[in-house]
């Protein structure tokens, strides 16, 4: 059999062609990215977005998203997109965040929301699916939110995880499996893992809605067979007639109980409780408790508040494919890091020459300055 040689490049579209990109967004096309996000105007106080790359920069085109400008405020702003479910699928949401102001209290997460949210509207009571990202306040809080909305409720992750709190831009990555598995990447690196149902200590609830299905199934199972016992049961303890003719007659069937020995809250005879129920909600309940499967989903926005401003928001992804969302973040993030560093490294350096000039300049005024204070003085005594 010939062997064939398939390019990389073919490998890389192939995969591409497979995975479905439910939203992207670089901001490529300046302004035109408001026809695609609407700003809440549910408070005339929410703080407004602006497109920029900031101060500095790996690439001041691909480096443009939109960045809070209002110190003291509340941010409400969404993108739409065609409605979906990730039922049975993989769902990873990415995006790149940049504290360029050096947080010191403030999110800087996403939330995702079902297609019905009201963007006008956008407020922190509007309903979300998932909220994911960096939180900062003080010496205390610097922590990654990943909020799951199950059973009407929202449920943080019990593990403490870490955000990065420097001033350059770093790539956020949340990945939910259809197995109920999770990680959580910063920088393309896993930093947490694990299963949704323990870390989100939603092992309690689902055990208690749980044993609430089973005695409403149980319930409901007695009362039908006690309905019609007499069709079901027969009188195991009769005996087949000793003139019974099978060929002319067919196989004897035992008369039928005419009542059910289910009666008075007893357990039915001949019936396993427990292998009934496993039959009845194999196909009911296990499905009924995807823990993070949501039906509709449809937009996603920044609803957040900032007591300095400055942080800017880019390359946002929502995907089905892990690998997909690997190479977007090496495209994106991964292309202008290094080149945002450098150029924060020379700021810097500019920064330090011309404080080191101005120091100088003051040490040098200081020196007349004190000369014309000491003849002052002495003027001052003179007179005196």
């Amino acid at each position: 059999m010939a062997v064939v040689n398939v390019p990389i490049w073919a490998v890389c579209m192939l995969r591409v062609a497979l995975a479905t990109v439910y939203f992207q967004e670089e901001f490529l096309d300046g302004e035109r990215w408001r026809n695609r996000w609407v700003q809440s105007t549910n408070d005339s106080q929410l703080g407004h977005f602006r497109l920029s790359s900031g101060k500095f920069y790996g690439h001041k085109e691909k480096d443009k998203g939109l960045q809070t400008t209002q110190n003291g405020r509340f941010y409400a702003i969404s993108a739409r997109f065609k409605p979906f479910s990730n039922k049975g699928k993989t769902l990873v949401i990415q995006y790149t965040v940049k504290h360029e102001q050096k947080m010191d209290c403030g999110g800087g997460y996403v939330k995702v929301f079902p297609a019905d949210v009201d963007q006008k509207n956008l407020n922190e009571k509007s309903q979300y699916y998932i909220m994911f990202g960096p939180d900062i306040c003080g010496f205390d809080i610097k922590k990654v939110h990943v909020i799951l909305h199950f059973k009407n409720q929202y449920h943080s992750n019990k593990k403490s995880i870490r955000c990065k709190v420097d001033g350059f831009t770093h790539l956020y990555a949340l990945i939910l499996r259809p197995d109920l598995t999770y990680e959580v990447k910063i920088d393309g690196q896993s930093i947490e893992s694990g299963d949704i149902e323990y870390d989100w200590n939603l092992t309690s609830l689902k055990k208690m809605e749980k044993f609430s299905a089973e005695s409403k199934d149980w319930d409901q199972a007695e009362g039908d067979k006690s309905q019609d016992w007499e069709k079901h049961f027969l009188d195991a303890s009769a005996s087949k007639p000793s003139d019974w003719n099978s060929e002319l007659e067919g196989d004897w069937q035992g008369p039928m109980l005419q009542k059910p020995p289910y009666q008075d809250g007893l357990k039915p005879e001949g019936i396993d409780k427990d292998v009934w129920l496993h039959q009845k909600m194999k196909n009911n309940y296990l499905t009924e408790y995807d823990l993070s499967e949501f039906e509709n989903i449809g937009a996603i926005g920044l609803e957040l508040w900032q007591v300095r401003s400055g942080t800017i928001f880019d390359n946002f992804l929502i995907t089905d494919d892990e690998e997909y969302a690997e190479n977007f973040g090496k495209a994106t993030w991964g292309e202008t890091k290094g080149p945002e560093r450098e150029m924060d490294a020379i700021q810097a350096k500019e920064e330090m020459k011309k404080a080191r000039e101005e120091d100088e300049q003051e040490l040098l005024m200081g020196k007349f300055g004190g000369q014309e204070d000491t003849f002052q003085r002495f003027h001052r005594r003179d007179e005196l």
